[in-house]
């Protein structure tokens, strides 16, 4: 094959980028059987929770007032208030601009009814297969919630899930809220007191079974708060070392950890309510060395810890660094954080996962990451180039691939065809 010429290089570069479909390893969609959990359309896009403290700030509106207010009330208020009052800024705004252009609707007379009523005319289960084939994605992992009231009925239906969605057991209520966790499961029928035991510990186990049996889950995932610690004694440190970890190696599955959010620092913004803290690097290294078996999918929300896990990721090889979660999902820290990993570790992590909570926001999040992906690529191509380093085409398809998808299922040991839906 011939070499690539820095003529068109980037043309090439960003081609591949564009056409080679992605996994989507972190996301909080649901299939169309998942009913209300499914997430879709202009009033959804508009209440994402990301624009709730852009609008309330902008409006200069009290938070109670703002949620006494009907979700089409908050959806015209934020399209008023961030779109019409003002331009749309901020990577979110940005992004239902770019969502509403790629699906052709007419940008021109900015009229949201005109946008509410293309929605209301599709079909959920087709239009789900449009945008993925509009963002190029091939697999969305869901993040399920055992403790969600609404999930877990659902589940226990066994509903049918569409073969592009994965699933990811989410044990947050379990490792962070034990004492309220603990009362859930007694009502369940689990054996277990406050005060931990090994009979306590052995019914956990059995709770967790119980779910990765009815999800059949690609890996086990947490959110931690920036200031946890491991090892220790407490309930969530006793649940990973007695619980979670041995099961991590009884089923051959990697556990993610997401670490430093800290949870309602404004509560009266609900989810919204949420913020960011630096976290103790100390945590990855005691795992990986601890429990060198285990495989750890980690994302970190503080910008000052991603040097520490680069670092970190360079030591332990069962540690790979994945995405720009949540605060750290804009183009300034997506770009720094991309060209610190590629000078770091080369191609051994996965540049970015949507976090993605309505259906569409797919478009736009993943047309930010393959650009910012292409970008750091063409920059040390163009190196290469320079110093008289071959570089193919089938070279750059290679590492696009690694990275868009190939390096998650090469890490959790499986294939998708493998996978039970």
């Amino acid at each position: 094959m011939e070499p690539i010429l820095l003529s068109n290089l980037s043309s090439v570069v960003r081609e591949i980028c564009k056409a080679t479909p992605v996994t989507d390893i972190h996301t909080h969609l649901f299939p169309s059987s998942f009913g209300a959990l499914h997430l879709w359309g202009i009033d959804e896009l508009l209440n994402y929770h990301y624009l709730i403290p852009e609008t309330i700030r902008a409006a200069n509106i009290a938070s109670n007032d703002y949620f006494a207010l009907t979700p089409k009330d908050r959806a015209d208020l934020t399209w008023r208030t961030l779109f019409l009052e003002s331009n749309p800024y901020s990577d979110s705004c940005r992004g239902v601009v770019k969502i509403l252009s790629e699906l052709d609707l007419d940008l021109s007379k900015k009229a949201i009814d005109t946008y509410r009523d293309y929605f209301n005319s599709l079909n959920p289960a087709q239009h789900i297969q449009h945008v993925l084939k509009l963002s190029n994605v091939k697999a969305v992992v869901m993040s399920n919630d055992p403790f969600d009231p609404e999930e877990r009925s659902i589940w226990k239906d066994r509903p049918h899930i569409d073969p592009t969605f994965y699933s990811s057991l989410r044990l947050d209520a379990l490792v962070n809220s034990w004492s309220e966790a603990s009362t859930s499961l007694q009502g369940w029928g689990y054996d277990v007191i406050t005060e931990f035991s090994s009979r306590t510990e052995s019914e956990v186990r059995r709770f967790i079974r119980d779910w990765i049996e009815l999800t059949q889950p690609l890996f086990l995932s947490i959110s931690l708060p920036p200031d946890f610690s491991f090892p220790n004694e407490s309930p969530s440190g006793r649940l990973l070392s007695h619980c979670i970890f041995p099961l991590c190696s009884e089923q051959d599955l990697p556990l993610a950890l997401m670490i430093g959010v800290k949870r309602h620092v404004n509560p009266c913004l609900e989810l919204a309510g949420d913020s960011v803290g630096k976290a103790d690097i100390r945590v990855i290294e005691s795992m990986c060395t601890e429990y060198p078996h285990i495989r750890f999918l980690v994302s970190m929300l503080s910008r000052e810890n991603q040097h520490e896990l680069c670092v970190t990721a360079r030591k332990f090889p069962n540690l790979l660094p994945f995405g720009c979660w949540w605060f750290s999902s804009n183009l300034l820290l997506q770009r720094e954080i991309t060209n610190m990993r590629l000078d770091m570790l080369g191609p051994t992590f996965i540049p970015q996962h949507s976090d993605a909570r309505v259906l569409e926001q797919l478009i736009y999040k993943w047309h930010n990451a393959r650009n910012i992906l292409a970008e750091a690529l063409v920059t040390r191509y163009i190196a290469l180039i320079e110093a008289e380093w071959t570089i193919t085409r089938s070279d750059i398809e290679r590492d696009v691939s690694r990275l868009s998808s190939g390096n998650f299922w090469s890490f959790i040991n499986k294939k998708p065809s493998e996978i039970k839906h």
